[in-house]
């Protein structure tokens, strides 16, 4: 019956979605489809940690003999959804969907629910939609705790200092429900200090539909940092920035670089960050970056891979939460991977010895 939906859509849907495929998309590859067929759906090449992800997925599913198709929708929500179709089109028997915007996808999995196709999201949270039947993903809430420590770390907090200190935060992309744990993990750390007076936000902007990051650009980040130095720090410092993502804080750097800091006079704020991509572990060892979260990708797609693998066996899923992700319509059954703190004294450690990246990606 899935082949026979499948061949279906494909005549009607041909003529539009030929310039969805190609090159520029992503390929595919693999095996004879006798383990089966699987289609990878990530948000963007821009980010170096999307394309890891993409090709980790792919070769651990064609290493087992699966046949793959990889494409990337370059943050177009419409592009992600007519690549999804195309891949329903094709006959995939499972999805693993990274989205753009988690809202955006009910109709397309509609279209896969149809079909009889298990739909896994990939650390991002498909909303709105009882479509989705798994969920891969770090234990986000705990990704916002561990940056919001960091601060305190670098503070000195940790240690005794007392303050106050100027702070000023930043949000995900609001179209991305990690965006929301990671905020509310940072400010169950960082509310109470701001509430005692040893944190003190001067811009006075918080909560997520104010400090969010749409898309999660650098340039919007950039921006809004130096709107802020200029508007409430001509006579004062900023002292530390709560940035949920490595390319935001990349950005803010920027905007601190141009208003002077990064001197002896005007140290480096302390500023944190997520995913350790490669240019903020460079920024860390050169001092400017404090700290990165570290979510090591070949670990979530190990874990995509052996909810595929348990299913092809007609095995359980193994999961590990399944109360915790909340999609609007249920809990979505989800398996959650632990996370490390990356900073100049264990970045070697983490980063290298671990096979994660090489020396010679980095200057130190």
């Amino acid at each position: 019956m899935k082949k026979i939906l499948a061949l279906l859509i494909a005549l009607l849907m041909i003529a539009t979605l030929g310039a969805c495929r190609g090159d520029s998309a992503g390929g595919g590859g693999g095996g004879d489809d006798d383990a089966g067929f699987v289609g990878i759906s990530m948000p963007t090449q821009s980010s170096p940690r999307w394309v890891d992800d993409g090709n980790n997925l792919a070769a651990q599913l064609q290493a087992l003999g699966y046949r793959t198709i990889l494409q990337y929708g370059e943050d177009v929500v419409a592009d992600q959804i007519a690549q999804i179709e195309d891949m329903i089109v094709q006959g995939v028997d499972y999805l693993v969907i990274a989205a753009i915007d988690g809202s955006a996808l009910g109709g397309v999995l509609a279209q896969a629910y149809e079909a009889g196709i298990v739909v896994i999201a990939y650390d991002r949270l498909i909303m709105d939609t009882p479509h989705v039947s798994y969920y891969t993903t770090f234990d986000n809430f705990a990704v916002g705790v561990m940056q919001a420590n960091s601060l305190l770390m670098g503070l000195g907090i940790h240690d005794g200092a007392t303050g106050p200190f100027n702070i000023e935060l930043f949000g995900g992309s609001p179209d991305d429900n990690n965006a929301f744990f990671f905020y509310d993990g940072a400010m169950s750390v960082l509310q109470p200090l701001i509430d005692d007076g040893t944190l003190i936000v001067r811009s006075g902007q918080m909560g997520m539909d104010v400090v969010g990051t749409l898309g999660w650009a650098a340039e919007r980040a950039q921006s809004r940092m130096e709107d802020l130095l200029t508007a409430f720090y001509s006579d004062a410092r900023v002292d530390a920035v709560l940035s949920p993502y490595d390319g935001l804080s990349l950005g803010i750097i920027s905007a601190l670089r141009g208003a002077g800091y990064g001197t002896a006079a005007q140290p480096w704020p302390i500023v944190s960050g997520q995913d350790a991509v490669r240019a903020s572990v460079q920024s860390i060892i050169d001092g400017e970056q404090f700290a990165t979260v570290f979510k090591d990708t070949r670990d979530l797609a190990a874990a995509t891979v052996r909810i595929i693998e348990a299913l092809r066996a007609g095995n359980e899923a193994p999961v590990n939460d399944t109360t915790t992700y909340h999609n609007n319509v249920f809990a979505v059954p989800s398996y959650l991977l632990g996370i490390v703190h990356v900073d100049i004294h264990n970045w070697y450690e983490a980063l290298i010895e671990t096979g994660y990246y090489s020396a010679d990606e980095f200057t130190f």
